[in-house]
């Protein structure tokens, strides 16, 4: 799976799985452009990219802002006058139920796990029309299929992202756009890291995670990564509209 020269857009790369998509996609030949609300992240994955021989520069950006999408498309289009893969990636999460959802909570997670994905689409999409098409992968969850205990606010959103990815692949499939998703299972990252820190006993909620798992495992970032390089390359031609679960097994009992 090759994806020689393709100026690809990788968002929330600065950490996990965002950045193991942006090094797998650049393994395969892409150049990366790497977009982060985290500088410090973000260069990091330039470094990593870089090191290994690939090509990638960083653009800080917070997905949720109109503003700072338009800068990160428009910094990409003026260096290298096409986008041909974009990788809306961002995401943030918050473990609580609906009722234990703060107002603003329930706002910062839409706003960039969904709205950035709408604003990376819809900034994006007239460029990949104007070159004659391009590919699109969202990451979704299977928090958008099924509902997971304590991630209302979460389950909202990835599931609006599901929605919204079928929509564009029905809009856009004439002009030569693909739009497909990826839905992790649970992956151990950065973000899970983070919400076991946040339990009175981050041994025993991991261990409960991960018994809950057909495979006896959590997923890695870069069995991700390497769905979303199918997506992405010609090897998926014929995808659209799709939604590929990566869950070892959670979602099929």
């Amino acid at each position: 799976m090759k994806l020689a020269g393709k100026i690809t857009v990788v968002t929330g790369a600065g950490s996990g799985i965002g950045q193991a998509i942006a090094q797998t996609l650049a393994a395969a030949g892409a150049r990366i452009a790497v977009v982060d609300f985290s500088e410090t992240g973000g260069q990091e994955t330039v470094r990593l990219i870089t090191e290994q021989g690939g090509e990638a520069f960083f653009v800080q950006a917070d997905v949720s802002h109109r503003s700072d999408v338009e800068r990160y498309v428009k910094a990409v289009v003026e260096r290298y006058g096409r986008i041909d893969i974009l990788c809306n990636n961002a995401g943030i999460g918050v473990a609580a139920t609906v009722t234990e959802t703060t107002e603003e909570d329930w706002d910062r997670v839409l706003a960039v796990d969904l709205k950035g994905v709408y604003l990376g689409c819809k900034y994006t999409i007239p460029v990949m029309l104007r070159q004659g098409g391009g590919v699109i992968v969202n990451t979704a969850s299977v928090a958008g299929m099924v509902g997971v205990l304590n991630r209302a606010a979460y389950c909202a959103a990835k599931a609006g992202v599901v929605g919204l990815t079928k929509s564009i692949a029905v809009d856009y499939v004439s002009q030569n756009i693909r739009c497909n998703a990826v839905c992790p299972g649970t992956v151990d990252s950065p973000w899970i890291q983070r919400i076991l820190s946040q339990q009175p006993d981050p041994v025993a909620e991991r261990q409960r995670m991960v018994e809950r798992q057909p495979m006896g495992r959590m997923g890695r970032p870069d069995e991700v990564a390497r769905a979303v390089l199918y997506l992405a390359c010609d090897d998926s031609a014929f995808v659209t509209g799709s939604t590929l679960v990566i869950d070892g097994g959670l979602t099929a009992r």
